[in-house]
Parts: structure tokens; sequence; C-alpha cells
């Protein structure tokens, strides 16, 4: 069972890397959007610019899309859950449009990036929340946040001068705003049940 982390040239990889090997999954970093197609999971993180990062991500949206409509696991991470939505206000390109809705700047009254950790409120059942429990803390930084068109779509909040969408779900679609690689046990948490996720 291999997890394929897309290396399309943003940082952090080494440390979702490690993190998910510490939890028991089979990591690779995958630069060909070929060999994305024989993953049982996919991870998208994100770190950096909202149009540098989908500008770079671009050669990899069809392989993606593909393994998402044959039920493969994919996990967003932080800019990676920004991209699945239409467009953002930090840049003028467009993104995957995966989901409904927009990504906008955190509000004005709060200090921006957030950056630091910060509670999430649970609004699915879901298994990759699987021992994690209401007003566990997880890791942010960021300056935007994202909006779903459909509240639905929003599996846990956080508050940073308004109720944010912290993670998203549909189907086998999941992604964080928080950096599970930097938060901790519960970090781990997330992305253990997210390699088991990819066994069943």
């Amino acid at each position: 069972m291999t997890i394929a982390i897309v290396d399309y040239g943003v940082g952090n990889l080494f440390s979702i890397y490690n993190a998910l090997n510490h939890v028991g999954g089979s990591p690779e970093l995958v630069d060909d959007p070929q060999k994305i197609l024989d993953a049982d999971g996919v991870v998208v993180p994100g770190v950096g610019s909202f149009g540098k990062c989908m500008q770079r991500l671009a050669p990899f949206e069809t392989s993606i899309l593909e393994l998402l409509e044959e039920d493969v696991p994919l996990l967003g991470i932080c800019v990676g859950m920004q991209l699945l939505f239409q467009k953002s206000e930090e840049s003028p390109d467009e993104g995957l449009g995966w989901i409904e809705g927009e990504v906008v700047r955190l509000p004005k009254n709060v200090l921006v990036p957030q950056m630091g950790w910060n509670s999430i409120s649970l609004k699915k059942d879901l298994s990759i929340f699987d021992d994690i429990s209401e007003g566990d803390r997880f890791y942010f930084v960021h300056s935007y946040h994202c909006v779903p068109k459909d509240p639905s779509v929003t599996a846990a909040t956080t508050d940073y001068g308004l109720e944010l969408s912290a993670c998203i779900s549909r189907g086998n679609l999941f992604a964080v705003q928080f950096h599970p690689e930097k938060s901790g046990p519960k970090g781990l948490t997330i992305l253990k049940n997210f390699v088991r996720s990819t066994k069943c």
C-alpha cells in the first residue's frame, strides 16, 4: 500500500513524509503524474501562495482526479486544502474547483497570519476523527481561509475572529487547514487514520 505525496515543488514534503512513515504508512514522494496512478492514497501538501502552488500542481490535476473518481482517499493539507476550491483572493489563478466556494483573507480584527495552536470543533462523525475529541488543538499557519458554498462539506471548524472551516470532507476527499505533521500526537492520529483508510 503506497501513499503518494505529490511532489510539485513546494516545501515541507519531508515533514509529512516522516510523519506518515512514523504512523505506519508507506509514503513515496512522487513528481511524475503518471506514477501517482499506482497509489492507494494521495496527499497534496501546500506551502506558499495559492497561485504559484496551483501552477505547479496543474500537471497532476488529471491524474489526481482520476484517482478520486476511483474512490482512492485524498488528503489535502494547508494550501493543499485551499487549492480544492474554485478561486482565492490571494491570486487570479483558478483553483481545482472540486469544492464549490472561495478562499478569502482572514478578518482584519485578528493577527495575520494565524500562526500557532488552536482548538477545533467537530461537525461530522468521520473515521479520520477516530480518537480525536472536541477541543483538541492543532497547529495552524495561514493568512487565508476556505469558505465552501455548501456548509455541509465542513467537517470541523476553528475559531479565529470568526468560525472558520478547519477541515472539509466529501466522499473520499478530506482536507485540513492545519498541519497535522506539526501538531504532535493528535496530528499523528489524523495521519494514522488516513493511512488506515487507504487499506480498507
